[in-house]
């Protein structure tokens, strides 16, 4: 079945971004690796949340039974996109950084355990054929192309937040 394939698909991304958060907790201060693995990170998230609400949610917005928890997703994403732009423009070698940077792993991984755990399940009874194989056409293409154009900071260091 290809509703399998897509939430796979998304479920190796949110694997990955397990891998990466557990790295970036073991790196200190204003290191390189610290700053090597933060980009990547981001730059995965951003255009993996993108592509996931183009490919994902936009089919599930259509089905009236997943429009809350689709909306509840949605607005996690937006979340994550200001913190992870908050952490860029916060001094990597503060202790904000350390208590942002944890406070982001938190919630990171309850997003992704409550898709995985919840709303995949809960989607796939309503998808068909045709929704599933789009999706996944959609999530690849889209994807590579947000990833492309991600930033790891729109923020200028003085707009942290305290």
């Amino acid at each position: 079945m290809a509703a399998e394939q897509i939430f796979a698909r998304l479920k190796e991304d949110h694997d990955r971004h397990r891998e990466l958060l557990d790295k970036i907790g073991e790196t200190s201060g204003d290191s390189p690796e610290r700053e090597e693995l933060f980009t990547e990170f981001t730059k995965d998230v951003k255009s993996h949340a993108a592509a996931e609400e183009q490919a994902l949610y936009a089919t599930m917005l259509r089905k009236p039974e997943t429009t809350d928890e689709t909306r509840h997703s949605v607005a996690e994403h937006h979340e994550l996109n200001e913190t992870l732009n908050d952490l860029a423009a916060t001094d990597m070698s503060s202790s904000a950084w350390l208590q942002k940077f944890k406070t982001l792993k938190h919630d990171y991984l309850h997003h992704i355990d409550e898709e995985e755990d919840e709303h995949f399940k809960d989607f796939e009874k309503y998808l068909d054929t045709d929704d599933e194989e789009q999706m996944a056409e959609v999530f690849d293409r889209r994807k590579e192309a947000e990833k492309a154009d991600a930033e790891v900071t729109p923020e200028k260091k003085s707009e942290a937040k305290e």
